[in-house]
């Protein structure tokens, strides 16, 4: 059997890239079972799987459970190119919403793209087998990303796309693919990434302080990224047409459609709000005192990173400061500050 290979990935802030140090930063520590309670693309839940460990991935967004789903809790089950091939026509006697060719004309999409993705989705949300389902949502969710300027959803910016102009980056090839190929190749991916390795592993969707467990050996923290200016991530905007497919049907009630490029209505989490961030971590700390805690963090985030050690010693953990040297995100303009992990054991 071949080595399972973790799935390219498009979303800001994976650490696809950073999974085997942070591993091996860890390694030392005796622990066996593992919560990534923010989960995101599942590059740190895939890894700790492939080393044996009971692997509970959660994030608060439906479409990053799927993927934890697809790839972390599923542990034997592929999906047939056939049968991935067969979700992009209409069905015989089956009715099909329009969601996205009426809601997003001219927003992310041509109209074309708009009817695929309306039928493809609504055909996979008529599969049966979960799995497979989380492994067609995966592919359609990733097909749908590499056709988007920036992999992102935040602007309504179709024109960027379509705009006939010499362009010096080879993003062009890729958004002028069909649909079709790009959700195949993604399937295949998926497919290839799928392994067991003889555990229990589950994919859950929870507020990650007030996570309904507390028993983990070790918990791995990678929360939303706010950085010196106190700007935060809202992840739930750059990604929120994922979270729409999840929701198909209920999709078009929940549209903010006083902005350009439809959002769906959500509060303003409290990991974007300079004001609640201390308390937020401080509470995600006391859940888990009795595990360690592995969280990744920026050299310049806010709270600081001196606030957050200070935050965890005044808990009796030992804690130490390791530094994974300068890393850049795609997409981002941030080219001083530097990936850190901070290791924090539990108290004897």
């Amino acid at each position: 059997m071949n080595e399972p290979q973790f799935p390219a990935t498009r979303y800001q802030g994976s650490k696809r890239k950073l999974a085997g140090a942070i591993f091996q930063a860890v390694r030392h520590l005796a622990f066996d079972t593992v919560l990534d309670a923010f989960g995101g693309t599942g590059a740190v839940s895939f890894l700790m799987k492939s080393r044996g460990k009971k692997v509970t991935y959660n994030d608060c967004f439906r479409f990053n459970q799927i993927v934890g789903k697809a790839l972390i809790e599923n542990g034997r089950t592929t999906l047939p190119l056939e049968a991935a091939t067969g979700l992009f026509e209409p069905q015989a006697g089956a009715g099909y919403q329009d969601v996205v060719s009426r809601c997003f004309k001219g927003i992310f999409f041509t109209p074309e793209e708009n009817r695929w993705i309306d039928v493809t989705c609504q055909n996979i949300h008529r599969m049966k087998g979960r799995y497979r389902k989380a492994i067609a949502l995966f592919a359609l969710f990733q097909a749908c990303l590499v056709k988007r300027p920036y992999n992102l959803f935040h602007r309504a910016n179709l024109d960027m796309r379509l705009r006939s102009v010499k362009r010096t980056f080879g993003n062009k090839v890729t958004w002028d693919t069909p649909f079709p190929d790009h959700f195949l190749r993604f399937v295949d991916q998926a497919n290839r990434a799928v392994f067991s390795n003889g555990r229990r592993n589950t994919a859950t969707r929870h507020d990650a302080a007030a996570f309904p467990r507390t028993d983990f050996d070790l918990v791995y923290i990678d929360t939303p990224y706010m950085n010196g200016r106190g700007v935060g991530v809202d992840y739930l905007d750059f990604y929120h047409f994922l979270e729409g497919l999840c929701l198909y049907p209920e999709w078009e009630g929940r549209l903010d459609e006083a902005k350009k490029h439809r959002p769906l209505r959500h509060p303003r989490s409290e990991w974007c709000d300079r004001r609640c961030i201390h308390a937020a971590f401080s509470r995600l700390f006391a859940r888990f005192d009795r595990s360690h805690l592995v969280i990744s963090y920026r050299s310049d985030g806010i709270p600081a990173i001196p606030e957050l050690k200070e935050l965890l010693e005044a808990r009796g953990r030992k804690t130490e400061v390791l530094s994974l040297g300068k890393y850049k995100y795609a997409l981002s303009g941030n080219s001083v500050s530097k990936e850190s992990l901070l290791l924090s054991e539990k108290a004897e």
